[in-house]
């Protein structure tokens, strides 16, 4: 199973997009969070942004939609050419439709699932996903702690994959640091998103291998 380390440009230098890019160019994808100040309290970036990041970035994007209509809007982020597209499950009228379009289009489709949101009616769903997002913080705010209490929805998304035999990621997102990264990937977790953890380092790109480090030694079934 592959360790996957996704940074969360949301913690990144707004201004210097371009070089915050180069400075994690050995991640596997960068995570871009679009909000929308509906779905969540916060606004960040839109289509053009995302666009223009595709433009410039070194490395494929991972981008996790936290907005409203999901149905409606994401096919756009998909068009733009990002790697993979990732809507919450709470904002989808038809998840599984929505998922057929992004594949449609070529990204991987992800879903997500917020803390107080029940993972069992997707479970059987799951060969119609390439990823699942399982939420360690509220979303709308990086900076937040690790929320411990999710790690049984973890292995409960971690049992049914291995027990279809899918090939779906299994990523977390919120509080990701040196030492979670361990908790995580003990409980089912292979992608990870991390965004202070990363940017806040002195060398981001040193912290990033260090992160894989951690998640490999640790890794579900290792």
């Amino acid at each position: 199973m592959a360790t996957r380390i996704n940074p969360s440009i949301l913690s990144a230098d707004f201004v210097n997009f371009e070089s915050e890019l180069k400075r994690i160019a050995n991640a596997d994808l960068v995570h871009v969070d679009v909000m929308d100040n509906h779905f969540v309290p916060n606004l960040t970036f839109g289509l053009p942004m995302v666009q223009r990041l595709q433009e410039v970035s070194p490395i494929p994007l991972d981008v996790h939609l936290m907005i409203d209509d999901a149905d409606r809007w994401a096919p756009d982020y998909a068009e733009t050419g990002a790697f993979s597209v990732t809507f919450h499950a709470e904002a989808a009228s038809d998840p599984v439709a929505l998922a057929r379009r992004l594949r449609q289009i070529g990204a991987r489709a992800g879903i997500a699932l917020k803390p107080g949101t029940d993972v069992s009616p997707y479970l059987d769903l799951l060969p119609e996903f390439d990823q699942v997002l399982v939420m360690t913080v509220e979303p709308g705010f990086g900076g937040q702690s690790f929320m411990h209490d999710m790690m049984p929805k973890l292995r409960s998304v971690r049992s049914a994959v291995n027990a279809a035999e899918l090939d779906v990621w299994l990523q977390v997102d919120g509080g990701v640091n040196a030492e979670t990264i361990e908790i995580a990937a003990e409980n089912g977790a292979d992608t990870f998103v991390a965004g202070s953890s990363v940017f806040a380092a002195d060398d981001p790109a040193a912290q990033v291998e260090l992160l894989r480090e951690r998640a490999a030694g640790h890794r579900h079934g290792a």
